[in-house]
């Protein structure tokens, strides 16, 4: 965090999953604690962030790839590829979804949504 925000100005956010929670994990993070704010989420909040879907649809689109990445420079490519070959507007769909996942989630009062 020192070297992307030496203004000390980073902000650091987890979802405190079960592995994010764990003793090293927060130790980790008490420790570098004057390095950036850190950000209380509640447990097991609803997923409100597009990189997620994007990342699991690009992910999805490289195993379905006829041969498997067997290197890193394999994986580069595959995911490269797969970016270039996704529809047009895919990502504008994702970020013009947004307000109706704010409306779920405060629907839900902070619950589950089926986002």
């Amino acid at each position: 965090m020192p070297i992307v925000h030496s203004d000390r100005l980073g902000q650091f956010q987890q979802d405190n999953a079960t592995p994010h929670a764990s003793r090293v994990a927060t130790k980790r993070l008490k420790g570098h604690s004057s390095d950036f704010r850190h950000y209380h989420w509640p447990p097991k909040s609803p997923e409100m962030n597009i990189i997620e879907d994007i990342r699991d649809a690009l992910l999805h689109a490289v195993e379905k790839r006829s041969s498997p990445p067997r290197t890193p420079m394999d994986l580069i490519t595959a995911l490269q590829d797969s970016w270039c070959e996704f529809p047009p507007g895919y990502l504008q769909i994702s970020v013009e979804s947004m307000p109706l996942r704010f409306l779920s989630l405060l629907c839900a009062r902070g619950g589950p949504t089926r986002y």
